[in-house]
């Protein structure tokens, strides 16, 4: 098949990008695909959590990317970047020119949502954007369904020029699959029945053409 690219970004810290990613790594590994999981925040998140996967599960590769050139091997399927926080202009751009698909995890917050509203009007004029040649969609993340800031949130996503593809709750089975190294889609389905729901229609955007450049 042919490589496909897939970007996790958004400019603030703690929104949770590094869990998307590591997940969306996890759901096309469990599928048997050939993963290469690319952190690029110096932090090493996505790196430490792969230190944490034991071997039983399905082999995600891992590229420190903030500090070594990024090489695949030649059998990639995918390729799931995470990005930095607090990137803005050439690095944006740089890490834009990657990705086939962009997904930008935003939080149910006031600070979230105008952070989220400015970014989303900087990348709409990223050269790759504004070309359709990279694809970008947004997702709510920790979301508690039944509060008002989450219906702002709701509101806002709805309103925008790109697609609101899912809606993730705001749960410990996150914190626990990543304390072992694996994704939600590893953990013992009735465990994680709702998440893996919530799941569905943000891996069915990544599936679709809708998803890809035009």
């Amino acid at each position: 098949m042919t490589l496909r690219t897939i970007l996790v970004l958004n400019p603030k810290g703690g929104c949770g990008k590094t869990t998307l990613a590591v997940n969306i790594a996890s759901f096309y590994a469990n599928q048997g695909k050939s993963v290469v999981l690319a952190d690029f925040d110096s932090q090493g998140s996505s790196t430490e959590w792969l230190q944490a996967r034991a071997e039983k599960y399905p082999p995600i590769k891992g590229i420190s990317a903030w500090k070594t050139e990024l090489r695949l091997p030649k059998d990639t399927d995918y390729l799931v970047m995470d990005a930095p926080a607090a990137v803005h202009g050439k690095e944006v751009t740089d890490l834009v020119r990657h990705a086939q698909s962009v997904v930008m995890p935003v939080l149910p917050s006031p600070i979230d949502i105008r952070a989220a509203a400015h970014f989303i009007h900087d990348i709409l004029l990223n050269g790759r954007v504004s070309r359709n040649k990279t694809k970008i969609a947004v997702v709510a993340n920790r979301v508690r369904e039944n509060t008002l800031v989450y219906h702002k949130l709701q509101r806002f996503l709805k309103r925008l020029e790109i697609p609101f593809v899912a809606t993730l709750r705001d749960t410990q089975n996150y914190i626990r699959a990543a304390d072992r190294g694996i994704g939600v889609f590893e953990m013992a389905p009735s465990m994680v029945s709702q998440d893996l729901e919530q799941w569905k229609s943000l891996t069915r955007w990544l599936n679709s053409q809708r998803s890809l450049p035009g």
